[in-house]
């Protein structure tokens, strides 16, 4: 089984069914238009980060197992639920001491992509 693909492909149909949500049932719900721009934000980099995992599964069947796919798969799915989460909740709630954490997930995301390089090396 190979678990970065069904998390990424978990992912993309994630981002697609927020981002039809957000465009239709929350269209006119946000308190501000930079809640509504947050929710995209959130949907863009958790499609973006849903195809880097199925491109990690890809890399896995080619390169094989490696500690280096390994932690970008994990670093990519928990900083995209960090990251793209407390965009969502900060989008709906407006709490705004949410965007603190975001940073988390982004540099989690960072490092992903940082193994997948020491990867491909």
């Amino acid at each position: 089984m190979q678990v970065a693909i069904i998390l990424g492909a978990a992912m993309a149909f994630l981002a697609v069914a927020f981002g039809a949500f957000g465009a239709h049932a929350l269209k006119d719900k946000f308190k501000e238009q930079k809640y509504a721009d947050n929710w995209e934000t959130a949907c863009r980099y958790l499609m973006y980060h849903a195809l880097g995992l199925m491109l990690v599964g890809i890399l896995i069947n080619i390169l094989g197992e490696s500690g280096a796919l390994t932690t970008a798969t994990w670093c990519m799915f928990i900083g995209s639920l960090i990251f793209s989460g407390s965009l969502y909740i900060l989008s709906l709630t407006g709490i705004r001491k949410l965007g603190a954490i975001t940073p988390i997930g982004g540099v989690l995301q960072l490092a992903a992509w940082i193994c997948v390089i020491i990867a491909a090396i």
